[in-house]
């Protein structure tokens, strides 16, 4: 199985460091690897503590469900065929902010998630971790 390495763990994080500062807000970045385990994190200065677990969970949710936490989201909602499914897993988090990591052969090899400010800002900063891949 493909896995994220540290050096592109670490590129994930500073990519969405750079994009959270641009855009004049406060993150939690988490960076799971493909089994969904916590390969690197960084909590910006006066981020919310509340947030760290919220990221963490979006990184799991995306890899554990190979889609952006966002669109399973969407298959969560009450009627759908997915509602409830937050509640499995130990809690996983259904709302943006989860992406998929990918390898340059398109091969999944992790998942970053933040959260600290809205759900648009923390899908835009975790979509720029993603797209700093080295």
């Amino acid at each position: 199985m493909a896995d994220i390495t540290t050096k592109q763990a670490q590129a994930v994080l500073e990519a969405a460091l750079k994009k959270a500062e641009k855009i004049k807000t406060k993150m939690d970045i988490a960076v799971v690897d493909a089994g969904a385990n916590l390969k690197a994190f960084i909590r910006m200065d006066d981020a919310f503590l509340g947030s760290i677990d919220i990221a963490i969970k979006k990184a799991k949710t995306a890899r554990m469900f190979n889609m952006p936490s966002g669109d399973l989201g969407k298959l969560s909602q009450p009627g759908a065929s997915l509602y409830n499914i937050e509640h499995s897993n130990d809690g996983l988090i259904t709302f943006p902010g989860g992406v998929l990591l990918k390898n340059k052969e398109g091969v999944i090899i992790g998942a970053v998630g933040v959260s600290g400010s809205s759900v648009e800002d923390d899908h835009a900063v975790a979509t720029a971790g993603a797209e700093g891949i080295a």
